[in-house]
């Protein structure tokens, strides 16, 4: 991918990319949120995005330092430009289920498309604003560009009509200065309320008791929202289990039986225009085990499951961190998710293409590289071969992590130190 005015810099040895001048907040947004809500669409050989519509609300929640800057490069990127300078004056990375989806078998002979929204802050004058969708290697393979005008008449204004009860549960700042995280009842009728927020308090502690989580807790908002659904627990397909819930989140994406999404974005933003918030938590009341965590998207898990407490803080991962999964398994159906010529955005997993920007300098002198697993006791940060679904070519920084299995107890020191940048990334 072609960056424009774009130099690389660090966040405590976490590379980040960034413009050489930094951007005032006050000078050039309002404090309001614009809603940017896009389809993309295609199959396996084909992408392209569109704008459905854009959205206002009161407040920002969000980053208000590093504004032209991304931590990392992601699967996409939204690009705020001012119109009259053609500085750029706001950025964000994400990742979506539309190029998951592109890597099926599915894709090869269907095409179809999914919802992505995306928070901006309201810019003061004019500005372009563009979306660009990234493959594998980081080259662009779709974009749009649009125009935002203030007082635009067909910007909708959230009005939320059935505004649903929230409680904080945690309250480390002000919106401005806090990460705000929001957590949604899904397949929890009016009656279950109780039950969800108890549910929304065993995720928050949960998160926690992790590291640097527990050390950062003062920088984050935590805020349990109530939204109803008509129908208890969540749909299940391969069960012919169909439930009427807020978001219509299923079991079965993909044809894989734990993943749990939803493809009704839209509705999750608008259930939750009237709360501050910045990253998203979807707790399904289902005893069935599974989820699903997209980057700066949602992170959607069950409740009902003896293992609800390690799966909500591995999605969190993903979604929050940006965090890559370190399982692998010889034969793999997605062996092929990243191609071993190109170094991975995630940083807690390598090709040894671009080691330096990784977690190179938390390796001990003299350590083998890479590292054999069965000295993984002598070296609890080494380089493992092993990682992000593939047996070869893609190495992970301990043998064993919160982002590998549900039995370990903690995130390995290269994820504890990239949790810890990203969380100075959006508060200092």
């Amino acid at each position: 991918m072609k960056l424009k005015f774009i130099s690389a810099a660090f966040i405590a040895g976490v590379p980040f990319l960034s413009s050489y001048a930094a951007v005032d907040f006050d000078k050039v947004f309002c404090d309001s949120t614009l809603r940017l809500d896009y389809v993309a669409a295609g199959n396996h050989d084909k992408s392209f995005v569109f704008l459905d519509g854009m959205h206002k609300y009161a407040g920002w929640a969000g980053r208000r330092t590093n504004l032209d800057s991304i931590p990392y490069v992601g699967n996409g990127i939204v690009t705020v430009t001012d119109s009259l300078s053609g500085d750029t004056i706001y950025r964000q990375s994400f990742s979506s289920l539309f190029r998951e989806w592109q890597s099926t078998d599915e894709a090869r002979t269907t095409s179809k498309s999914f919802q992505n929204t995306f928070l901006v802050p309201m810019p003061k004058r004019a500005a372009k604003i563009s979306i660009e969708l990234l493959d594998l290697r980081h080259d662009v393979v779709a974009e749009n560009t649009h125009n935002y005008t203030p007082g635009d008449i067909l910007i909708k204004k959230s009005h939320n009509r059935d505004k649903a009860p929230y409680r904080y549960l945690r309250k480390g700042g002000d919106p401005e200065n806090a990460i705000d995280v929001a957590i949604l009842a899904e397949g929890y009728t009016p009656e279950q309320m109780d039950a969800f927020y108890a549910d929304a308090e065993r995720a928050v502690a949960a998160i926690l008791r992790h590291e640097p989580f527990k050390s950062r807790e003062k920088d984050f908002n935590f805020v349990a929202v109530a939204t109803p659904s008509e129908n208890s627990g969540v749909s299940v397909p391969r069960f012919d289990e169909w439930k009427k819930t807020s978001f219509g989140s299923n079991f079965d994406t993909f044809y894989s039986a734990r993943y749990l999404t939803t493809a009704n974005v839209f509705d999750i933003h608008e259930a939750i225009s009237h709360v501050p918030y910045e990253h998203i938590i979807i707790l399904a009341n289902c005893p069935v085990y599974g989820g699903g965590g997209i980057y700066n998207s949602y992170t959607l898990t069950t409740t009902g499951h003896e293992m609800y407490e390690p799966v909500v803080v591995h999605e969190f991962g993903h979604s929050f961190g940006g965090l890559a999964d370190e399982y692998f398994y010889e034969g793999d159906v997605m062996e092929d998710s990243y191609p071993f010529d190109v170094e991975p955005w995630e940083p807690n997993i390598t090709t040894m293409v671009d080691f330096d920007s990784k977690w190179k300098s938390l390796l001990k002198k003299g350590i083998p590289v890479p590292t054999d697993r069965k000295d993984s006791k002598k070296y609890p940060v080494g380089v493992f071969e092993g990682g992000g679904y593939s047996f070869k070519g893609v190495y992970s920084p301990a043998d064993d992590c919160r982002m590998r299995s549900n039995a370990w107890p903690a995130f390995c020191p290269a994820c504890q130190r990239a949790l810890n940048s990203l969380i100075d990334f959006y508060v200092k």
